[in-house]
């Protein structure tokens, strides 16, 4: 009997795939990098898929958020991503933290065994606390940097946080992880694209992110959820290689 599967299992050992189908995947942070990395290890096997997020689908988030229609404007992204995640891997177990991770609010994710977290947060404060958490408790995490105001996707890569160029996010996580005392070996999500500079005002927000916001195409964020995916399943495998 064919399963959605099968094509997998032509591509890694039994062990392996034995090892994905007993994983769980902690995704923080639903937009377009971390809804990508979660459509790609529920339609890679991974059995449970715990989606952070606090945020509601927005009209503006349709270029480039693959759970982000027309049909899911206003849902939250987590419900938005869970339904389409049940309708790729119907006996998936999603369970949706609606919150946004900080430091009064990252102590709710101590109740849940995970085998990687996927940081797809945008801010900086908030990446450097779920770094720290994943190496205080000894969990494997893939960190995307910036990729707003870019367009190739063939320039995103994977490398450890200390060996990024080009890359501005990159070089604050850097520069605070090594102040900090964490692990700057970790495995990031990166462009070696150089960004361009966004200079349009787009409203009078005295808030800068939102007056002018960064630029984004469906190319990049959905290659960067992509190879975030690559990499837990790589992390996830790790153990039966050595």
């Amino acid at each position: 009997m064919e399963t959605a599967f099968d094509r997998i299992k032509l591509l890694i050992d039994n062990e392996s795939f034995d090892l994905i189908r007993k994983s769980t995947v902690m995704v923080v942070g639903c937009g377009g990098v971390g809804a990508m990395c979660v459509e790609a290890l529920a339609r890679f096997g991974v059995p449970k898929l715990i989606l952070v997020d606090h945020d509601v689908v927005n009209v503006t988030n349709i270029n480039r958020q693959i759970h982000a229609t027309h049909q899911t404007i206003s849902q939250k992204k987590i419900e938005a991503l869970k339904d389409r995640v049940l309708t790729i891997q119907p006996t998936c177990e999603v369970i949706g933290v609606d919150s946004f991770i900080n430091d009064q609010t990252i102590e709710q994710l101590n109740k849940y065994h995970v085998d990687v977290i996927v940081d797809a947060i945008d801010t900086i404060t908030n990446k450097l606390l779920l770094i720290k958490h994943a190496q205080e408790n000894n969990i494997k995490i893939v960190s995307s940097m910036g990729m707003g105001n870019r367009m190739d996707p063939t320039k995103v890569t994977i490398m450890p946080l200390r060996k990024t160029t080009y890359d501005p996010l990159a070089k604050v996580m850097r520069y605070q992880c090594r102040k900090q005392g964490l692990d700057d070996t970790i495995m990031v999500v990166c462009s070696l694209e150089q960004p361009i500079k966004q200079t349009v005002r787009v409203n009078q927000s005295s808030i800068l992110k939102e007056s002018m916001p960064p630029a984004s195409s469906s190319f990049v964020p959905m290659a960067a959820g992509l190879a975030c995916a690559y990499q837990c399943i790589e992390m996830i495998v790790e153990k039966e290689r050595t």
